[in-house]
């Protein structure tokens, strides 16, 4: 029988391409969306509704996950956004909110799967965070936090369910054409003091957003992580995250140099 695949916010982005990945592979994959009945339609896949800022909807989507497939394999949890903007001026409720998705809705949504993959002793929870969970850099402070937290949470819980055969791993994007920009919140109470750093900010941004890789590369990483048995926890996608992931670990002061290298060039 073909494993079951359920991926968070697979109506676009990552989430679009690593079903429709998984789905071409011959896994049975189950897609979830705030609004699944807008592209029902659309993909070759089940949509199913789900909302991560949403208790009754975590709660309505676990009851109903269980009683509608026979089994659930993988869960590849995807859903989240992008909180962009100098920390200073970001309202506190914009940055609650953020790791609230991101972070917290992840958890709920994995809580909500565990008690199914305990039972059966076997199972694999694969999260995309990415680079700026492991790195983080300036106009991301929020977003950055909330991939860090993911990070840190499912390296513990690695630990904790090696007993049970049940696999987590962590997939780390760098920048890829995606529409997490577009798609992003951001304050609209700017701090003079701040102007001239974010016209660089927003070239540095422009520039990376332009020599992006095509994010097709994310989800064949990710097909290689389901088809792994035991993948390791750390799975990096991009060019050069090797290199800041060793600047990061061994010579902070030159990563740091060369961010602000780069933001003075802008």
């Amino acid at each position: 029988m073909n494993k079951t695949i359920l991926v968070t916010g697979a109506s676009s982005g990552f989430g679009l391409l690593i079903a429709n990945k998984l789905h071409k592979s011959g896994y049975n994959v189950i897609g979830t969306s705030r609004n699944p009945e807008k592209y029902a339609s659309e993909l070759p896949f089940k949509m199913i509704a789900l909302d991560l800022d949403s208790e009754q909807s975590i709660n309505t989507f676990s009851e109903r996950i269980f009683k509608e497939i026979g089994q659930l394999d993988i869960l590849i949890n995807n859903a989240g956004f992008l909180v962009s903007g100098i920390a200073e001026e970001t309202p506190i409720e914009l940055g609650r909110q953020q790791l609230e998705t991101n972070f917290w809705g992840t958890i709920k949504v994995t809580n909500a799967v565990l008690p199914y993959f305990r039972k059966q002793k076997f199972g694999k929870i694969i999260t995309v965070g990415s680079i700026v969970g492991l790195v983080s850099f300036p106009n991301a402070a929020y977003y950055a936090a909330s991939k860090h937290a993911l990070e840190g949470y499912f390296k513990a819980l690695r630990y904790e369910l090696n007993e049970f055969n049940i696999s987590v791993a962590m997939i780390e994007p760098a920048a890829f054409k995606t529409s997490i920009l577009d798609n992003s919140s951001s304050t609209l109470n700017k701090i003079e003091d701040y102007n001239i750093l974010r016209g660089k900010i927003e070239k540095f941004t422009n520039t990376l957003v332009e020599q992006a890789e095509d994010p097709a590369m994310v989800a064949e990483k990710v097909l290689k992580v389901v088809q792994t048995a035991k993948p390791k926890f750390r799975n990096i996608v991009g060019k050069g995250t090797s290199v800041l992931i060793n600047l990061q670990h061994f010579a902070y002061g030159i990563l740091e140099k060369n961010v602000l290298k780069q933001l003075h060039k802008s």
